[in-house]
């Protein structure tokens, strides 16, 4: 793209959190722990005096699909720190169904405009920002924490400083589907929501694959998020021995493992994606 810059930043499927109230918006956030996934999204800048965003999602057939000519979050972001541009962010995966794309969307952007404009902004800063909106939209907490690498990822602290764990060597298939969006900021606006998810908040930390699973699924069925039609999936999984739980926040469900697949794939369009090994990176430099 001539005169522009390309970046791409995984997803996160998060299988379970606790919400920390900080002092600001970098100390709060939330604990928890999810798998940073391959499937994410893709940011396309180009020089501007004035800021333009277009959001798409690249439809089954291939076509991108525009879904909106507006995003508060990247746009908040941008401004921090006085940026303008044209944006153009897409991805595969169904958008506020619990894959992270949000945070995903405004660190690959902003890496994608520190590499255009040479400014030398390093991956902290461009966290933090990411960050901030995040929590200022309430479209996610934990997030982008989480997808500045890879990994199965345990945050026992909050806050984009906060250290985090990263488990890796997980080589097996991630499989997912999708029965819609969850409204983020209506769930994290519910006290008596909030409240039970602290209750059902694990405290024990998962080293594998399998207890991460374990954790999550019993988190899913006790913080009253739990829907219908998740949980026909999760007893169908249970019963395959497929390790599974549902996408937070989205009425979803993923999977590990090659058995998954033949699962899943009888209650809807069927995600396909890995484990990711590392986080935000330039694909098409500025030229």
């Amino acid at each position: 793209m001539t005169g522009g810059s390309v970046a791409f930043c995984p997803g996160h499927i998060s299988g379970y959190f606790k919400r920390v109230m900080g002092q600001d918006a970098a100390t709060t956030g939330s604990s928890g722990a999810g798998i940073v996934i391959t499937e994410g999204v893709h940011a396309r800048v180009e020089p501007s005096n004035h800021t333009s965003i277009c959001i798409c999602r690249r439809e089954r057939s291939g076509e991108p699909a525009i879904i909106s000519h507006e995003s508060p979050p990247i746009a908040y972001a941008m401004k921090m720190l006085s940026l303008n541009a044209t944006v153009t962010t897409e991805c595969n995966l169904p958008i506020g169904a619990g894959f992270g794309l949000s945070a995903a969307a405004i660190l690959a952007t902003l890496t994608a405009l520190d590499n255009l404009y040479n400014l030398g902004l390093g991956d902290a800063r461009i966290a933090c920002a990411a960050h901030e909106s995040e929590i200022v939209h309430r479209t996610g907490l934990g997030d982008v924490s989480a997808c500045r690498g890879g990994g199965l990822v345990v945050r026992t602290n909050a806050g984009i400083a906060a250290p985090v764990r990263r488990y890796r060597g997980f080589i097996e298939p991630v499989y997912a589907v999708s029965f819609g969006p969850i409204y983020t900021p209506d769930v994290l606006d519910s006290k008596e929501q909030m409240d039970k998810v602290t209750a059902a908040f694990p405290e024990k930390v998962p080293q594998t694959i399998g207890e991460f699973f374990s954790l999550s699924k019993n988190f899913a069925q006790t913080s009253g998020l739990l829907t219908p039609e998740v949980s026909e999936v999760l007893i169908r999984c249970e019963n395959a021995g497929v390790p599974a739980s549902m996408t937070m926040l989205g009425n979803g469900v993923f999977a590990y493992g090659v058995k998954a697949k033949d699962v899943l794939s009888g209650f809807g369009t069927l995600y396909e994606m890995h484990i990711a090994q590392k986080g935000p990176r330039i694909i098409e430099g500025s030229s």
